[in-house]
């Protein structure tokens, strides 16, 4: 059972990127504290920046703000932590709770040596996924931290990094999260949607998403003034906009105790299936074609690739995903996942 209640769903963490100011700090959390959904307190205390020169933190001199801000108004602290020396200084100061970031997530040694430090430490970790799409790191990283005795242990989804354009300042990838899910399902699982969205215009979508894929929560950057925050400013809302966010929400249950809904619902996945088999069928028929054409143009020495019939298949398929109403992007996916598969086949086939 996790430890995370799910009544009043969602669990919201909230609070500034980074704490700016004592004042700043009780500011937001003054505001937050009335608001029933919030149930822990973060900010930023040591902020690794992709670039130097920009603002990085106060450091310790702010927790005192954090953990007296919290205390006053009856809400645990938390906080991010990248090494050891950051875990000490933390527990010194009272801090109730403690995040991993995603550039330290990436970096087994570094989440070794935090773990070493918990040893006989009882507290809530997060673990957040690694900058990479790497699942098998980010359960690695948890394993670690279990390793050390930790008893409450959460994962925290913000997207991972990529090259060129996207909508988003993370790409969320939310196959990666649900197969985790899938894995561990016995850990909670926030979503930071501050962090995928990068823009307080995004964050409902992105925090409606989470919930529909029954996340646990969301930790929401919340600033008293975030036009004028020393960083992250485009992601950070005020704990008003936090309320209506939450409000906007659409809150479902996994499950119902209407038995039609169960009869129905099993009889639509039973054609799934029949479709799946199908599917199967004429996957290994494309295949197998595709391994009799390996084998002519070996005996006609005709090298795999052929770009413009690849490309005719790309361009005259997108069409016809098209005229059918389905997305465009999906079936070129789909295509090309079949393709690589049969220039595998055709590959073996020549080196045979």
């Amino acid at each position: 059972m996790s430890w995370i209640p799910t009544e009043h769903k969602p669990y919201v963490i909230a609070g500034p990127c980074s704490a700016e100011s004592e004042e700043q700090i009780n500011a937001v959390v003054g505001e937050l504290s009335s608001n029933e959904h919030v149930k822990a307190i973060r900010a930023g205390i040591w902020k690794p920046r992709t670039k130097p020169n920009s603002f990085e933190g106060l450091g310790e001199k702010a927790l005192p703000w954090l953990v007296n801000a919290g205390k006053t108004h009856g809400l645990p602290v938390i906080t991010e932590v990248a090494n050891p020396e950051h875990v000490e200084i933390a527990l010194k100061h009272g801090v109730d709770m403690l995040w991993i970031g995603a550039r330290t997530t990436v970096n087994p040694f570094t989440v070794q040596s935090i773990a070493d430090s918990l040893k006989g430490v009882n507290l809530p970790v997060m673990v957040k996924n690694p900058v990479n799409p790497d699942l098998q790191l980010w359960l690695g990283s948890i394993e670690r931290i279990e390793g050390a005795g930790v008893e409450h242990i959460a994962a925290i989804h913000r997207g991972f990094s990529y090259y060129g354009e996207y909508v988003y300042r993370n790409v969320p990838q939310w196959e990666i999260p649900i197969e985790f899910k899938r894995l561990r399902p016995d850990l909670p699982i926030i979503c930071d949607p501050s962090h995928i969205a990068g823009d307080r215009n995004l964050l409902l979508e992105v925090a409606q998403k989470a919930m529909d894929l029954d996340f646990n929560g969301l930790m929401v950057e919340t600033h008293p003034n975030p036009d004028h925050a020393l960083s992250d400013a485009k992601q950070q809302i005020t704990p008003a906009a936090l309320v209506e966010l939450i409000n906007n929400l659409k809150i479902r249950s996994p499950k119902t105790d209407n038995p039609d809904f169960y009869e129905k619902l099993y009889s639509l996945r039973n054609r799934i299936d029949a479709v799946d088999d199908g599917l199967f069928d004429l996957f290994e028929k494309r295949l197998m074609i595709a391994q009799e054409i390996g084998n002519y143009k070996k005996d006609s020495g005709v090298t795999i690739l052929s770009l413009e019939r690849w490309d005719q298949i790309i361009t005259d398929r997108i069409q016809q995903a098209e005229d059918k109403g389905l997305n465009p992007n999906f079936v070129k996916q789909v295509l090309e996942l079949i393709h690589k598969e049969s220039i595998r086949i055709q590959n073996e086939v020549m080196n045979r």
